[in-house]
């Protein structure tokens, strides 16, 4: 994964929530821009939930990013 291709989605506006699956099968929810938070070389991110646990991803492990559609909390097929 690009760093540049997670910082699009972090960045877009409006912002629709995502879902970042590694390559560990992990699937980690970015529910608003101000949860997630990029290094500047773009090798890791720091994602983190409502109730301030969070992860921190080695970007190019990413091996999927998966748009909400119309930001809903659920996942369509597979």
């Amino acid at each position: 994964m690009k760093a540049d291709e997670l910082r699009k989605l972090c960045d877009s506006v409006p912002f629709h929530p995502f879902v970042i699956h590694m390559a560990d099968g992990r699937r980690i929810s970015v529910r608003h821009q101000v949860f997630i938070m990029n290094s500047p070389s773009g090798r890791t991110a720091v994602v983190y939930q409502p109730n301030d646990s969070f992860d921190i991803i080695d970007v190019p492990l990413v091996t999927a990013l998966h748009v909400k559609a119309n930001g809903a909390g659920s996942r369509r097929g597979k």
